[in-house]
């Protein structure tokens, strides 16, 4: 990927979206209730021809910093958002234990870090 890709948050679409050249070329979709302790993260999508780039990694590392710096915790149902946080320890605190959503962080010793 030669251009710059930056992540934003777009609360109108409820998604964290990955742009580059002002164009999105992936999201996490997630929802938050109005006035919740939680967020909702459901899939994590990525343009074909942008795979292999890194994109879904950085999108599930700032969604996942932005939960953080808000003191939110993550009702989750994306296995590509479970299985980062399996091989990024750090941020299994942030998993609502009450509701920990569908795609459970497997209970793995994390990865090596290959470009994931």
């Amino acid at each position: 990927m030669n251009s710059e890709m930056n992540v934003q948050k777009n609360g109108d679409r409820g998604s964290y979206e990955a742009v580059v050249d002002g164009q999105v070329v992936g999201m996490i979709v997630y929802h938050s209730p109005r006035g919740g302790e939680r967020v909702t993260l459901s899939h994590t999508i990525v343009d074909p021809e942008y795979r292999g780039q890194g994109i879904a990694t950085k999108l599930v590392k700032n969604a996942l910093d932005d939960l953080r710096a808000q003191d939110l915790k993550l009702t989750n149902y994306c296995p590509f958002v479970a299985d980062y946080i399996a091989d990024h320890p750090e941020y299994r605190e942030l998993v609502d234990s009450r509701f920990p959503g569908r795609a459970t962080v497997p209970d793995r010793a994390p990865r090596e870090q290959a470009d994931l």
